[in-house]
């Protein structure tokens, strides 16, 4: 499979053999799983305290009182009643002596939760490493489809010619306008216009430091950082990345694969070495395993 390369005009300036990962199967169900596990990271862990509610002096008066038998604090050591000491609660517009009152158990007034997070809970998702290789072989794939590319959501051309391969000089780039240049050039400058617009988040999220919403543009993988990132990094929806740092999350963002992603041709020949490499690391496993049973 090849693809051809182009310049920052616009303009074929050759081609270039892509490695066997973009026609890998598309696999959405893989992909789903391993954005999961590697987006479940980030998470926050929440928890509470084990004796939370429960370090209080109330005890249960048993049967035979007269009274249900909820644990209940216990009265001052010098007086009872409604002159017992301790810190008064107040309920329905009147106050009460702390004594004597519920504690300890679920919805009583500084009592435990019913059934609190638990703080020792794994929220870390693993997945092995080669399902992670087939994920990630699988959202590269998906963004060679054009069809997969335009339902994702990106305004392009149906006769746009995927994947999108620029030679190196896109690394050197240093400036905003230059890029929006080359994008211009490629015929991208309606995905770039769709992602400028801002829209503010529906729901209680507003206040929780996610109030603005941006939907996801290009994604540009180099495969070396020579100032083409902050030619890009003011540009709504676009995101810049290595080969090295290439990951699931950038590749299929919401567990969506089919991103439009534009290739650098040092991108390319360095994506052909790590296949080989690993293609080496497999071979030699596999001799390894035959010895082993010998």
């Amino acid at each position: 499979m090849k693809a051809e390369i182009m310049d920052l005009q616009g303009k074929k300036t050759g081609s270039v053999e892509l490695p066997n990962l973009f026609s890998a199967a598309y696999r959405p169900d893989v992909i789903k799983q391993a954005f999961l596990a590697y987006t479940s990271w980030n998470y926050q862990a929440k928890g509470s305290d084990r004796f939370a509610g429960q370090q209080t002096t109330a005890e249960s008066w048993q049967t035979g009182s007269g009274r249900s038998i909820m644990p209940r604090v216990k009265i001052g050591p010098h007086r009872g009643g409604r002159n017992a000491k301790g810190n008064r609660y107040r309920s329905k517009g009147r106050w009460f002596a702390a004594a004597g009152r519920y504690a300890i158990a679920p919805g009583t007034v500084g009592g435990r939760q019913a059934h609190p997070p638990k703080a020792q809970e794994n929220i870390i998702r693993k997945v092995n490493n080669r399902e992670m290789d087939l994920a990630l072989a699988s959202a590269i794939s998906a963004s060679v489809n054009p069809e997969l590319v335009i339902q994702r959501g990106h305004a392009i051309d149906e006769k746009l010619v995927l994947p999108i391969v620029v030679d190196n000089s896109l690394e050197s780039l240093k400036k905003t306008k230059e890029m929006l240049a080359v994008f211009k050039a490629l015929g991208l400058e309606a995905d770039i216009d769709r992602c400028s617009a801002v829209k503010v988040r529906a729901g209680r999220g507003k206040t929780r430091g996610r109030k603005y919403k941006r939907k996801v543009g290009p994604l540009i993988v180099i495969s070396e950082e020579k100032g083409v990132e902050v030619a890009g990094r003011n540009i709504g929806g676009v995101d810049i990345t290595t080969v090295d740092e290439l990951n699931i999350e950038l590749l299929a963002p919401g567990t969506n694969a089919g991103r439009l992603v534009i290739w650098t041709k040092g991108a390319i020949e360095q994506m052909k070495t790590i296949e080989e490499s690993g293609n080496k690391k497999a071979e030699v496993a596999k001799i390894q395993a035959k010895e082993e049973k010998k």
